[in-house]
């Protein structure tokens, strides 16, 4: 049941593709994606049916969300260019921590700590403040919390302090 709920978000993900950036349905449907997120881990622990699969595909969803939202919102908004810089460096240290996982721990490593959590939920909101707050506070907030969460993902992937099931 809880990778249904991570393949239907995946499936949300195509229905925004179609949809007009920042229009109740785009958010609609956005809520709908992040609801899954939410529930597909809550279910697997419910059902004591979490495993590795279930951990990577959640993964994967996540990625899929963020890549489809990239490509609908960003053509809608104005980017400073200082932020295509700290989302880059972002970008490239989450690529240097899964570079890392594959080293050190010999496995595609993505850990779900409190921090990507976090990380998460602030990024998943930013959509709903652009049109209130515009992009910059909610960007710098955004960006603020990935930044920790992810010096914080290569430090725990390099000093071997991973919880094996990550």
């Amino acid at each position: 049941m809880a990778n249904a709920l991570t393949i239907c978000r995946i499936v949300l993900c195509v229905a925004l593709l179609i949809t007009e950036a920042f229009s109740p349905t785009f958010f609609l449907i956005y809520a709908l994606a992040g609801l899954t997120d939410m529930l597909d881990g809550y279910v697997a622990r419910r059902a004591n049916s979490e495993s590795g699969l279930g951990a990577r595909l959640d993964s994967i969803a996540d990625l899929v969300l963020v890549v489809v939202c990239l490509v609908k919102l960003l053509p809608a908004i104005d980017v400073p260019i200082w932020l295509w810089a700290w989302v880059a460096a972002i970008a490239l240290l989450k690529v240097a921590n899964v570079a890392s996982g594959l080293v050190v721990e010999k496995r595609l490593v993505m850990p779900h700590t409190v921090a990507n959590k976090i990380a998460g939920l602030v990024v998943f909101l930013v959509p709903f403040a652009i049109p209130l707050f515009g992009i910059t506070a909610p960007a710098v907030i955004a960006c603020a919390a990935a930044s920790f969460a992810a010096v914080q993902e290569g430090h725990l992937i390099r000093s071997g302090s991973l919880d094996p099931a990550a």
